[in-house]
């Protein structure tokens, strides 16, 4: 003998399924935005622009603080991104602009303006961000961190 499902317990059953389906597939995509990384212009992570090719003056280092990296213009003309982090331990590395360096406050490595190692115990230079230039304005990726193990002409973006 067959028991057959009535009108009823049906439809309640497919409400659950319905209502349970729903919900994990609001889960699976919460936490694929939970993990997934900020790439938004304008935040750590994206594309930064910087300014117009004339705001850096030659010879000038300007931070930018949200995307956690100099603009160093060399006195060529050519430009850099540097990350802000020291390659020794990760200390966040200021511009002293007296001794006209970087110089980390944690143990005392210092950077030259193109972020090569004047004083260790830092094991390589600045890291750096690609940096591009488009209708003349300066835009750095900071998306992508270079790893270097000398400072390069080749790494050098000129207008």
């Amino acid at each position: 003998m067959e028991k057959r499902m009535d009108r009823r317990t049906f439809l309640k059953l497919m409400g659950w399924i319905g209502l349970g389906t729903l919900a994990a597939g609001e889960l699976t995509y919460a936490s694929f935005r939970f993990i997934a990384p900020r790439t938004a212009s304008g935040e750590f992570g994206g594309v930064f622009t910087a300014g117009a090719v004339d705001d850096f003056p030659p010879g000038s280092v300007t931070p930018f603080t949200e995307g956690r990296f100099f603009l160093v213009r060399l006195e060529d003309g050519g430009f850099l991104a540097l990350y802000r982090s020291c390659t020794h331990l990760g200390c966040a590395v200021p511009w002293d602009a007296e001794k006209g360096r970087f110089v980390c406050p944690c143990h005392g490595s210092e950077f030259e303006a193109d972020g090569e190692v004047i004083n260790p115990p830092a094991p390589r230079p600045l890291d750096l961000f690609r940096v591009k230039i488009e209708s003349g304005q300066v835009q750095v990726d900071t998306g992508d961190k270079i790893r270097r193990d000398h400072p390069s002409d080749s790494q050098i973006v000129y207008a």
